[in-house]
This record gives C-alpha cells, structure tokens and sequence, in this order.
C-alpha cells in the first residue's frame, strides 16, 4: 500500500481522480485533514478524512501511525501540518520509506519562521524530519538545492511535476497570439492570489507610467489575505481607475482557463517559488510572463530554453510571435499529462 498524506487543497481532488483513473486504487489510500465543503471529493474507502473536534483528531492521528507503519511508501504531499512533522520525529525509522512533495510555501518557512520560541521549536522538528526523509519529489532542482542548504536534506530527488495543474492541457488553451488588435486593450495579470507574497503593490507601481495607455490590470483576489485585497484594491483604483479590474469570484479551473486566453502580459512578482501553475499555462499559450530573477524557477524555465522576462526592467513589449510559439512547444512537449504519469510510475514502481 502507498499511503499519501495530505491537507485539503485545490490540487488534491483532481490528484485523487487522477491516481483512481491512471493506476490500480487498490494499491493507494489517502489520509486528509480539512474541509471537503472547501475542496469536494468523491469519498470512497480509499480515503480518510481526518474528523473535526478533538475526538475526531485523536482518532484520526491515531490511525495515521498505525497506516504510516503499514505503508510500503509514503507519499507527504507538502509539510505544512505540524502535527504531521511531529509524528514523523517520533517515528524516525518511517522516514527512509517518505517521499515529500514539496510545494514551495512549506520549504520556504525557513524564511518566514518567527523568532519566538513556539517557531523555534517546530522548525527544529522540520530540520529533524527534512534532513531524514529518504526522497524529494519536485520538478525544480532549485528548491532541492534550498532544501539541503537550509535544512540539511539527504533524500533522493525524483524529478516529477507534481500535479496536474503544472500540465499544460493543449485541448483547453490556445495557439499563440501575436499582439492584440490596435483597438483592444493590452490585458495585463498581477499575481495569482490575495496573499501578500505576490508583491502587488511594487508591482502597480511598475505599472503608473503605462496608466494612460490602453490597458487592463486584472488581479486575481479570491484567496488569501483579504484585508490585503481590500488594501490593494482601494490603492489600484485610485491610481488606475476602472483599467484595475479585481478578481475576486473563484473560477472553475476551465473558465480560468479561458480568462488566461485574454491575458497578454502576465507579472508575478513573489520572492519565492509560487504560481507555476499560472506561469506554465500562460507560456503554453504563448504570453508574456514576467518574474523576479532570484527565484528557482527562474533558472529552471531558463535551462528548459523559455524566455521568461525579468520584472525589473518590465515594459509593455510582448513576445513576437516566433518566440511565443517556440514557449508553447517547449512547454507542451515538458509540462504534459503522459510526463506527470510516467513520473509516478517510476516512483510508485521504484
């Protein structure tokens, strides 16, 4: 059995149905910890839900220890749930046989982490259990290079792209596009959600000595930090008007699809590794992706020889369309559904 270990979140739904389509589902159980009225699955006796109240808890962490010693292989998709971390410390003859996914926003707290004790503590916990773990699963040789530098880790990398967000569906996105008509406006995306790590605000004021042009600022808001939404907003209307367009209604994934379709030039201006998936679908359909220098993914678009533009010297200049075009062919070619399974075959397999 291969045990996979997860919170609930946005990528999980479609990781299960991807697992339960493309390999034996007998071969696989899920053991998860939030809200299904968030992120909604088709519950079957693969999958266990951690339950609400303290009860529910001890239950469910109780019967995590004993499915973890059980496991052929454990699967710890993201190490966000310090309980999870705590497990693991006291059980370190289970790490040789766990693979962490990591995500980015869970290796980065190294960088985020308070200087109080409570923090010092839980990341001593995360150094004990990182630097044991037996495999790293990530598709950015950057973060695992991070991983080692900052916690010590030893564990087998195992190129893999994680999710299906970070596919590139060629039936769902269009062929590139040169420059928009002369009468249209020049669409522009800031970031990818409401969380302060997007920068947004440096990013507007990029933007100032474009505002008279013909363009639209939209910024997706619909998660995160709200009251950095509401504060982002009311500063982007004030200095852009009605060409600042807020998103702040949640999209099903095929018309967020389609909204990208109508974006030109895309900025993501985090200082961490965060947004692949937007970036990988926007240079599959041949946009303009801007993006900060000192970031692992970075080199890593860079290596795989995607033009990728530097957010310090933004200007409103798109790709032509040669180099738009050969984006999406390198993109489609990497970032594919047949890639991510074959991954995973060798990691199940292994």
């Amino acid at each position: 059995m291969i045990l996979h270990v997860s919170g609930l979140d946005k990528f999980i739904p479609p990781f299960i149905k991807l697992i339960r389509d493309e390999f034996n589902e007998e071969d696989h159980c899920f053991w998860l910890s939030g809200s299904l009225e968030a992120y909604p699955l088709e519950c079957k006796s693969d999958v266990y839900v951690c339950g609400g109240g303290l009860v529910g808890k001890i239950k469910g962490y109780v019967k995590l220890v004993r499915q973890l010693h059980a496991a052929r292989k454990v699967i710890l998709h993201g190490l966000f749930n310090i309980k999870v971390v705590l497990l693991l410390a006291l059980c370190p003859w289970l790490l040789s046989k766990c693979y962490w996914v990591i995500w980015g926003g869970d290796l980065y707290q190294y960088k985020s982490a308070k200087k109080s004790l409570l923090s010092w503590v839980k990341e001593g916990l995360r150094r004990f259990v990182i630097s044991r773990i037996g495999h790293l699963i990530t598709y950015i040789e950057g973060d695992i290079e991070l991983a080692r530098q900052w916690y010590g880790a030893k564990g087998t990398h195992h190129e893999c792209l994680m999710y299906l967000s970070n596919v590139v569906d060629s039936s769902l996105i269009a062929e590139p596009l040169g420059r928009p008509k002369d009468d249209a406006s020049l669409n522009i995306l800031v970031g990818n959600s409401a969380d302060p790590s997007n920068n947004h605000l440096e990013v507007l004021e990029r933007l100032l000595p474009y505002k008279d042009e013909n363009i639209k600022i939209y910024i997706p808001l619909s998660y995160g930090d709200q009251g950095h939404a509401d504060k982002v907003i009311k500063l982007g209307k004030s200095w852009f008007g009605e060409k600042l367009v807020p998103v702040t209604d949640f999209m099903p994934y095929e018309t967020y699809v389609e909204f990208l379709k109508s974006i030109d030039i895309s900025v993501f201006n985090h200082r961490r590794q965060q947004a692949m998936g937007n970036t990988i679908t926007l240079l599959g359909m041949g946009k303009t992706v801007f993006m900060r220098t000192d970031v692992s993914q970075w080199c890593f678009l860079r290596n795989l020889g995607l033009k990728v533009c530097n957010v310090e010297g933004f200007t409103t200049e798109l790709l032509d369309r040669e180099r738009a075009m050969k984006n999406s062919a390198i993109t489609r070619s990497y970032f594919s559904k047949d890639t991510l399974l074959k991954q995973y075959s060798k990691i199940f397999e292994g």
